[in-house]
């Protein structure tokens, strides 16, 4: 194997999350009495949500903070009398619940079966877990990383480093970062002076001046720079 171990990110890399996401606001909505919330409140929400993981890898906001303020922002914004903390218990209870591989990632590791892999994840341990739990991807993983847990967020450099000493690693060039954000996956492998490989199934352009390692489409041609 060219690389002695790969981390991968979870959410939009491995499993599908704004297919995850979606259902499980469906049934939070309608929980709330909301039937029609996902079609109604989901383009606040995704905006919302997007400032507030953005100052999650800036090191400004918690990841528990994160989970209750964004639907306070939304709930405030719209004009809800609805607890935002109790709809991020549930939202995230039903979270962990959604489960959905990205295309080729059964076959990824059915062709990298001898590979050592582990997850590091910006996201919350009473979601993430089950997930991989619950999914075909359940024997996988040598260890699984959240931010949560440790502290630090990708693309702290920390929380590489409570990566490679969880699994007694010593060589950075032997190993590879694979996820889908430039921010938080590529910018913490560059950060931390690991290969990185950059998965962008939609062709998005880079414009941050940053150069991963690679770049794939798809995760079945990551099986020949593993290799």
């Amino acid at each position: 194997m060219k690389y002695d171990v790969i981390f991968f990110d979870l959410d939009d890399t491995l499993f599908d999350f704004g297919k995850s996401e979606k259902g499980a606001l469906q049934k939070t909505f309608e929980a709330f009495g909301l039937p029609n919330g996902l079609i109604d409140y989901r383009s606040s929400y995704r905006e919302i949500s997007n400032v507030l993981w953005g100052e999650l890898e800036q090191g400004k906001l918690s990841i528990t903070k994160l989970g209750t303020e964004r639907f306070r922002r939304l709930f405030e914004k719209h004009g809800l009398s609805l607890d935002g903390t109790a709809f991020n218990h549930a939202y995230l209870e039903n979270l962990s619940k959604e489960i959905y591989l990205v295309d080729g990632a059964d076959i990824l590791f059915d062709s990298l079966p001898e590979q050592r892999s582990a997850i590091i994840t910006n996201g919350f341990k009473h979601v993430q877990l089950p997930k991989i739990g619950n999914s075909p991807l359940h024997n996988t993983f040598e260890a699984v990383i959240i931010s949560e847990e440790t502290g630090f967020q990708k693309p702290d450099y920390r929380i590489f480093d409570y990566a490679f000493s969880k699994l007694g690693l010593t060589d950075k060039a032997n190993a590879l970062m694979v996820g889908d954000s430039l921010t938080s996956d590529m910018q913490g492998g560059i950060n931390y002076g690991i290969d990185t490989c950059w998965f962008n199934p939609d062709h998005k352009g880079n414009l941050t001046g940053m150069e991963p390692t690679y770049e794939i489409n798809h995760l079945t041609e990551l099986i020949p720079i593993a290799k």
